[in-house]
């Protein structure tokens, strides 16, 4: 569900736009004179000149668009009040506000090139071209309805480009707002004109009526550098054109030429007077944009030269010009080490021209999608020859790059030189002799030692496994009675001991809890089977018992009782003690508990939602 924050947002912006709308209308009918108040020969004289009927009308008009206002927001405020998601809020604002139209501000008095011609040849398209608008280009015609502007740069100077709607060859009276938006900038503006000329009579007018047009509005380019633009050369080329088409194209390249010559141009340059290009493929394109500008420049300087402002200025100003005092040449005078610098520079320059670079190599071997560039040789190794070799970035699931060390070389002779020390002392060590090069009577010496020597390991082997860890053989194992205490007495006879305490103790250890009690207590069993049977508890055992005595001695005693020296003054601070901690306890095993989808609400009716008049929405919460 939307925040109710969000909603009662657009809510705001919905009624302070009525609220402004009804304040001015409210204003202009406030202001303007009520009929019945005024003398009576304003009255008339309004009648006259105006006529009261129209003038009550109109004051109607603002009255009733003032109400409507009123009732729009009304209803929008109604539905933004229920809408459940923010794009709809969204949505919802705009439908009552109304899409806000974008406004182009043009300068009058700034460096302008302004582009004209019949509908569909291509304006639109040169101007996104040459600058960042973003003007809307269909394949038909009136697509631009208004006047457009665009930027762009030359010479570091910011050039205004308008692009405007097309103009069809028909009367003035004829023409419609869309037209008249492009003869009001051409009769105000004091800008270069570019005039498109589509050649291929792909934009649905020949080239004959694009010229008649030409000729019926060349009033309002006086006084204005003006150039001849023909587009779409992709389609067809200007030397493919009929002869009357080029005879055409020539008299509106004279008229061009008209405003070179005004400027103060030479007749021989005709070069800015007509120019070909093509939007679609780029050809020519920023040519014309560079031509225009330089001729709007050099006018613009040519006007100031003539200002009387700039002969205020040059009154100011002293050109001193040095002149010789004899024919002696005397050459400037450069160090031998900027001459050094100077050399090496050109050397570097050299070199780094003959450098080959990445995008020189990928186009040697194949281009783009072919060739692909290695980042390996340019790493910084001891030997060339490892550039290429393969490391593995996973191996035996441990990242190979935690592991290496940039002195791993040095480290792995250092472990080398330790390891061949200790082969050679452990070769002194396990040295022994060959049997073969004893006597008999040596021979057998040996032997008794071997078997003496693997007689202590055995023995060292016992004494350090421990009665846990020795393997014990279940009974549904010991099906054929092989692991009986007869035949460990057998084994024990042999080795020439006496098997009868070992046997009663095995059978005692296979006795319960109880009998094993009853026979620590004496009963059966004399001081001589406590001294061959030396049972002593091991640390564990004493450790329980110590645990279940400190047990049951605190068992035996209630918690709350009190006992001297334990810090309490009486019985009553004790328990008031034990209920504070439990207290204090009781949060901590709580959070304790407490996992990340646990959802705690303290308090379950707040004040501020279920105290007083509540209107809709106060106690929607999760």
């Amino acid at each position: 569900m939307l925040s109710l924050r969000y909603r009662q947002f657009y809510m705001r912006k919905v009624k302070y736009t009525q609220s402004n709308f009804y304040d001015k209308l409210s204003t202009i009918i406030d202001e303007f004179p009520r009929l019945d108040d005024i003398h009576p020969f304003y009255g008339d004289l309004l009648h006259v000149l105006y006529n009261k009927d129209h003038y009550k009308l109109a004051l109607g008009q603002i009255n009733t668009a003032r109400n409507l206002i009123s009732k729009i927001a009304k209803d929008y405020v109604k539905l933004l009040k229920y809408g459940d998601s923010l794009y709809r809020c969204k949505s919802l604002k705009v439908a009552a506000l109304g899409p806000h139209g974008k406004t182009s501000s043009i300068d009058p008095n700034t460096r302008t090139i302004l582009i004209c011609g019949y509908p569909n040849v291509g304006k639109s398209s040169f101007i996104n071209k040459i600058t960042r608008a973003d003007v809307d280009v269909q394949p038909y015609a009136f697509t631009t309805k208004s006047l457009f502007v665009g930027h762009t740069d030359y010479k570091y100077l910011r050039y205004q480009v308008i692009d405007t709607p097309g103009i069809l060859d028909r009367p003035f009276e004829d023409r419609n707002i869309i037209e008249m938006c492009s003869i009001t900038a051409l009769a105000h503006l004091r800008a270069a004109v570019l005039f498109f000329l589509d050649i291929s009579g792909s934009c649905g007018y020949s080239i004959a009526q694009q010229a008649a047009l030409f000729h019926s509005i060349k009033s309002l380019f006086m006084n204005k550098p003006l150039m001849v633009v023909c587009n779409k050369t992709d389609l067809q080329p200007i030397e493919g054109i009929s002869e009357e088409d080029k005879k055409l194209v020539a008299g509106m390249k004279d008229e061009a030429m008209k405003t070179v010559i005004g400027q103060g141009g030479e007749p021989t340059d005709e070069a800015g007077a007509l120019l070909t290009m093509s939007t679609l493929t780029e050809d020519g394109v920023i040519a014309v944009k560079n031509a225009a500008c330089e001729r709007l420049l050099n006018q613009r300087v040519e006007l100031k030269m003539k200002s009387k402002k700039l002969s205020d200025c040059l009154n100011r100003f002293h050109v001193a010009m040095p002149k010789p005092r004899d024919q002696k040449e005397r050459p400037a005078c450069i160090p031998q080490a900027v001459l050094e610098a100077r050399a090496k520079q050109a050397e570097a320059d050299a070199e780094k021209q003959k450098r080959k670079l990445e995008r020189d190599l990928e186009n040697e071997n194949g281009g783009a999608g072919v060739y692909s560039a290695s980042l390996r040789k340019h790493y910084l190794l001891a030997n060339e020859e490892w550039k290429e070799d393969v490391m593995p970035e996973i191996l035996d699931g441990h990242n190979v790059y935690d592991f290496v060390d940039p002195d791993i070389l040095e480290r792995l002779e250092e472990l080398e030189r330790e390891e061949g020390l200790r082969q050679a002392e452990e070769g002194d060590d396990d040295f022994e002799m060959d049997g073969a090069e004893l006597t008999p009577e040596e021979q057998a010496a040996l032997a008794e030692i071997r078997k003496k020597k693997s007689l202590l390991i055995q023995q060292h082997r016992m004494k350090k496994s421990t009665a846990e860890s020795r393997p014990t053989v279940p009974r549904k194992f010991d099906k054929d009675k092989e692991f009986t205490s007869k035949r460990m007495g057998r084994q024990l006879s042999a080795l020439g001991l006496d098997p009868t305490k070992a046997i009663d103790r095995a059978r005692s250890k296979s006795r319960g809890r109880k009998r094993e009690r009853s026979s620590e207590r004496g009963d059966g069993i004399g001081n001589d089977a406590m001294d061959v049977d030396d049972i002593t508890p091991n640390k564990k055992q004493r450790r329980s018992r110590s645990l279940s005595m400190q047990t049951s001695r605190s068992m035996s005693r209630p918690r709350g009782e009190f006992v001297p020296g334990e810090g309490y003054k009486d019985k009553p601070q004790k328990e008031k003690a034990i209920k504070m901690m439990k207290k204090s306890a009781n949060k901590r095993n709580k959070d304790a508990r407490r996992g990340e989808s646990d959802r705690v609400i303290p308090t379950l009716k707040p004040k501020h939602l279920f105290s007083g008049k509540r209107s809709t929405g106060k106690t929607d919460r999760r």
